[in-house]
């Protein structure tokens, strides 16, 4: 470096640059919002050829550091818990990590560890209330790991077989908006809770949550969304292919009598569905929607798109796709949901332009 740029400042962690996990610590915070935002443009207007994207002022996480309400170690050759190198799976054993909610720097640097063979990956979950816990052993091997716990934690051993409870319970309740949602070991729920909140938040002022609506929810998960729309609306329509997740989404939703849900895929049950939904809300995973998926969502002629996303490039191209067949994209929200990385979470909202009858 021969002059620094004044948006550069000094990294908060020691293994910066060696680590792979943070991308941004040496840029001031402000800097990562705006590099963020012109990403994410630069997306729609290159890949998703709009002219003019109408996107908004990306949202900014509330917490900068220590944000991460779960963490996911790899495991070096000699026991060590660390994260992989930039491009590579060469294992960085860590003696610190600033993105991790407090309480969960409480209780990894504790774990005394031997090299186990089959043991890839060890996940601590945790609300931030620190009060539940769940330590999640990654095996390649069927047979449980020996793991004593002197701490009031769960833990269980997942592979090949499924989970094995280990210690406590099999799930940890996760807080957000003061519902407990129950999580279990093998299903995904977001890693930012408070940047979460605000999606929901956005969603509920945003969203056109009539008496007599029928919302559908795509990749619905544990029921971040469906938990909060369903008193607003007359009906809740559920689709998530993931076993773990789908029973936790029956039992966060239990208290409804409005919703029904779907085991399968999507691109198997949207064709069979029998009523256009009034916002039909799609959170696909980070390759985005298959060419199948989008073309049964704009079949099922929905009132409006909800596409949460999280990632700008296959956001980008389901844009194009979607304005091919009808659907222009209204506004984009950009959602700083992961502090110190290039990753951009965002919430997208398309409406149809063509047979508007």
């Amino acid at each position: 470096i021969i002059t620094p740029s004044a948006q550069r400042i000094l990294p908060r962690c020691i293994h910066f640059q060696d680590c792979g996990g943070c991308h941004y610590q040496h840029i001031s915070y402000e800097e990562q919002l705006r590099i963020k935002q012109a990403i994410f443009v630069d997306q729609l207007v290159r890949v998703g050829k709009l002219t003019d994207p109408p996107v908004k002022e990306i949202i900014p996480s509330p917490s900068v550091w220590n944000y991460r309400n779960q963490i996911q170690f790899h495991i070096s050759k000699d026991g060590l818990l660390g994260f992989y190198k930039y491009h590579s799976h060469d294992v960085v054993p860590i003696q610190e990590c600033h993105v991790p909610v407090e309480n969960l720097n409480q209780i990894w640097p504790a774990f005394n560890l031997e090299f186990i063979p089959g043991l890839d990956q060890i996940s601590v979950r945790s609300g931030e209330d620190g009060q539940d816990a769940l330590i999640i052993l990654e095996s390649s091997d069927p047979l449980p790991t020996e793991f004593m716990v002197d701490v009031p934690l769960s833990a269980v051993h997942q592979g090949p077989g499924g989970v094995i409870v280990l210690a406590g319970d099999d799930f940890t309740v996760m807080p957000l908006l003061e519902f407990p949602f129950v999580v279990s070991a093998g299903s995904f729920f977001q890693v930012n809770t408070k940047v979460a909140e605000l999606i929901v938040e956005f969603l509920l002022d945003t969203l056109p949550l009539e008496e007599d609506s029928v919302f559908l929810d795509v990749y619905c998960g544990v029921g971040l969304f469906s938990v909060f729309i369903a008193p607003l609306v007359a009906r809740v329509i559920g689709i998530e292919s993931d076993s773990s997740a789908g029973e936790d989404y029956l039992y966060n939703l239990a208290g409804f009598d409005n919703v029904e849900f779907y085991d399968r895929p999507a691109e198997e049950v949207l064709p069979y569905l029998d009523q256009s939904p009034d916002i039909l809300l799609v959170d696909p995973p980070r390759a985005g929607l298959s060419r199948s998926v989008l073309d049964s969502v704009v079949a099922l002629n929905p009132g409006l798109i909800v596409y949460i996303s999280c990632d700008p490039a296959t956001l980008a191209r389901d844009v194009s796709r979607f304005q091919i067949q009808g659907y222009s994209l209204r506004e984009s929200t950009p959602f700083d949901m992961f502090p110190q990385t290039y990753h951009i979470e965002s919430v997208n909202i398309f409406q149809r332009t063509l047979n508007e009858a």
